[in-house]
Formats: structure tokens, sequence, C-alpha cells
């Protein structure tokens, strides 16, 4: 019997809730986390303070406002056009799949790493890039799309040019046939984001790739750094590489190397719990205030847009769990989904991309040790300068480095480029080899 597209989406939510006899022990664990998960979401815009939960703790379910409350299918539709390209059409829209399906998909992956497959997880995400959506004005990057939940939710609610960043052979197929029917909303890329402008020269072997290939090959051009985002990034972090990744972004976006080089990209991802409270931590809390911190809340609007159980991501380790790094610092059990957006602002006559580097660099070598005085910092530079500088920016002279905020290391900065006693200073010396190692952080 035939069903309408409302009255097939409940029958496809009813049948997601359930396990067929025959499933593995680790699909059927994975699915019934979706029903028992408990979802915990913070709306406010996070302004470097505390996060604010709302009351109960728990996010009622909403529509994704483009579309409307009826999910329809796609499907029945493209039967009868099969081998034609066609515009996404939005009373026949994609198909999700079924949660089993995308699930057994999602575990057959080898390598360690985390999925949406709820379809409600994915259409809250979307949720979240609904305006972004509306303007059209911004391309959307879709770091490692796997089953492409996400990619057909974002296609749903009006995204006209979505780009899956996709490092695993074996999800391709998929998304590539996806892509065929469409017309143009949807490019399928073999690539790692995570692994995009690699050190070295020489030819590169996809997942890794040149950002000035990909950008060429999509034909995004460059923008002036104050104009309007021209890309945002939408995934998970790495989980393998989520610090190391984090220094490599602050250093491109500080010199706007890599993807930084085409504009103010934003950042829409979900970071682990741990290290989102680093880069939010304020002055004073040493054990999370790190350079790491004042360098992206420096140079970045950074929002909490909503926190998310480990348990609601179809994970793929090596035991099988949801292998949740462990921290002793700082609460762990979520994964945060954060907006970071490059401020406008950042570069000024005397904060360039050329001496930037520098600017990252005195950061570092001052919060390496967030109890040590600032000014013996200033004076092992230049000795007897410290005095001056302090007072300049409205510092005493016993405030250690840990208790200064972002804006006066900046404001720091800007006095010791414009003082000529710097000039020949151990700190400028030392610049470039310091930012070889993109790795590397307090």
């Amino acid at each position: 019997m035939a069903l309408c597209g409302g009255c097939r989406f409940l029958v496809l939510a009813v049948r997601s809730m359930h396990v067929s006899a025959r499933s593995t022990p680790a699909l059927a664990q994975a699915v019934r986390v979706f029903s028992s998960s408990s979802r915990v979401c913070s709306l406010d815009s996070f302004s470097m303070g505390q996060m604010k939960v709302p009351a109960g703790g728990v996010k009622t379910e909403r529509t994704c406002p483009s579309v409307g409350s009826a999910q329809r299918n796609l499907s029945a539709v493209a039967v009868s056009l099969q081998g034609q390209r066609r515009p996404l059409c939005r009373y026949d829209l994609l198909d999700l799949g079924e949660v089993e399906e995308n699930t057994r998909k999602a575990l057959a992956c080898k390598h360690l790493r985390r999925f949406i497959i709820d379809p409600s997880l994915a259409k809250l995400v979307a949720e979240h890039l609904s305006q972004d959506i509306e303007d059209g004005k911004a391309v959307i990057f879709e770091c490692n799309p796997g089953p492409g939940v996400l990619t057909r939710t974002l296609l749903n609610c009006g995204a006209q040019r979505v780009v899956a960043l996709e490092s695993d052979k074996a999800f391709l197929p998929d998304l590539q046939a996806l892509e065929n029917n469409l017309d143009g909303q949807l490019e399928v890329v073999h690539c790692d984001f995570f692994k995009l402008d690699p050190i070295g020269h020489g030819s590169m072997k996809p997942p890794a790739m040149y950002s000035e290939k990909l950008f060429t090959d999509l034909g995004i051009s460059e923008v002036p750094w104050t104009a309007d985002v021209p890309v945002k990034v939408v995934g998970i972090f790495s989980q393998r590489n989520e610090r190391n990744m984090l220094w490599k972004l602050v250093y491109a976006l500080f010199e706007r190397l890599s993807i930084f080089r085409y504009g103010r990209v934003e950042l829409i991802m979900f970071i682990s719990e741990k290290n989102y409270s680093k880069l939010v931590a304020q002055p004073g809390n040493n054990k999370s205030y790190q350079a790491v911190s004042a360098l992206f809340q420096m140079s970045c609007n950074i929002e909490l847009l909503h926190q998310e159980p480990w348990s609601s991501f179809v994970t793929t380790s090596r035991n099988g769990g949801l292998s949740i790094p462990k921290s002793t610092v700082v609460p762990n059990d979520h994964l945060c989904l954060v907006r970071i957006t490059p401020r406008a602002d950042l570069f000024t006559p005397t904060v360039t991309p050329f001496n930037s580097s520098t600017l990252v660099v005195m950061v570092k070598q001052c919060l390496a040790k967030r109890r040590g005085k600032l000014i013996d910092k200033l004076n092992s530079w230049s000795p007897g300068i410290g005095q001056d500088l302090l007072a300049q920016i409205g510092l005493s002279e016993d405030v250690l480095t840990g208790q200064v905020y972002p804006d006066q290391y900046k404001h720091l900065f800007e006095l010791m480029e414009k003082s000529e006693q710097f000039t020949q200073s151990w700190l400028y010396s030392e610049v470039l080899e310091n930012t070889k190692n993109t790795g590397c952080g307090s």
C-alpha cells in the first residue's frame, strides 16, 4: 500500500527505534543509544564565560525552518529520473535512510571516527546553519560525512552548495551516486580536511591535499579579510589529533595561510568538552587557561551551540566502546558543537599576517609558565623595558602571565612592534623555528 510522505516518515521513525534479530551486538548497541541518550543543549551565545544550560537540561525537537514539518521521500521520484540530474525540490526531499542500515555502514569503517546517524541530531545541526543556508552566500564544507545523514539533511533544508570532504574511499560510491542525481547542490571530494596542507612539498595523493588545489578545483576565490564568510566547515574534530589540529589552525589563521588564505572561514564543529573548556578558559584559571585559549579568544568569536553526549554518535574503535578521552582537570562528558568565527578586526596596521607568527610565539612563551611574572619575561627580551610597557597598558608590575587577558597580550605586542628595542630580540630570531612545528603548544 502506498504511503504519503508524512506517513512514510512516521514508519521510518518507528522502524529506526528497533534492531532486527539478525543485527550484530555492536550494531544493536549503537542503534539503542539513540533512544536512550539524553540531550543537553545550550543555545545562548557564549562570550567566554560559564556555560548556560536550559532548565531541565532537555532540548525539545524542532523542525528545520526552511522545509516545514513534513519529511518527504525523493526515491519515488528518482525512479522516473534515472540517469538525469535535477535540482533538489523542497517538496521531494531526500530519504535519510534507515538508522540500522546507516549504522551498519558506519561501523564498517576501520578507523577511529564518530558519525552522525541519528536523524534528529542531524536536523539539530542543520538548524544551527538555517540562517547561513537561507542567506546562501557561503559554501558548506562537510568533513567526513560517512553515510551522509547530515549531508542529506543539509540539502533538505535548502543548502545550495555542499562540498562533502570524505577521507574513506568506502563511503565515496554512495555519496557520488547522490551527487550524480542532483544538479550541482552537492560536490564530493576524496579529501581529509584534517590533512590539508601537510608540511612538505611535492605531489600529494588523496585524501591528503593542498588547500590551494581544493579551492581552485571548486572555483572558490580569495576574498578580503573583512568580507563575508566565504566557507563554513561543518563536522566533528578528529579525536586522534584534535589538539594538534587546533594549533595548526591557530598558525594558519594568524598568518592567513591554508583555508584562511581565502577569507574568514568559519568552523561549526563538534569538539571534545575537554578542549572546548580550554578554548574558552579565562585568565586566572591556571589549569585550563593556556596559550591556545588566549590565541583563539584573541582571533575568534567562540559560540557554544549545543552539547551532545558521546553515546549519541556511532563510534568505530578497536575495543568497540565509545573511546572517550580521559580528563582529570575538566568534565568531558559531551561533544560540544561550537561556532568559531575569525574576527574581522584581527589584523591592524601593526598586527599583520607577516608578523603575527611572532605574536603567537610571544603568547606561547608567556603562558608556558602561568605563575611567572610578566615583567620578568619582558625584561628577558629587552632589559629594563618591562616597567614602561606594563604602565602603558595599565597592568601592575606584579601581574602574572596567567592573569593577562588575550586583548592585553595583543596590545602588548603592538607596543613591542613600535619599539625599536625589540627588533634585535632573541624572541624574533626564534620565530621561524617555532612556526615550523604547528603541532606544539602548552
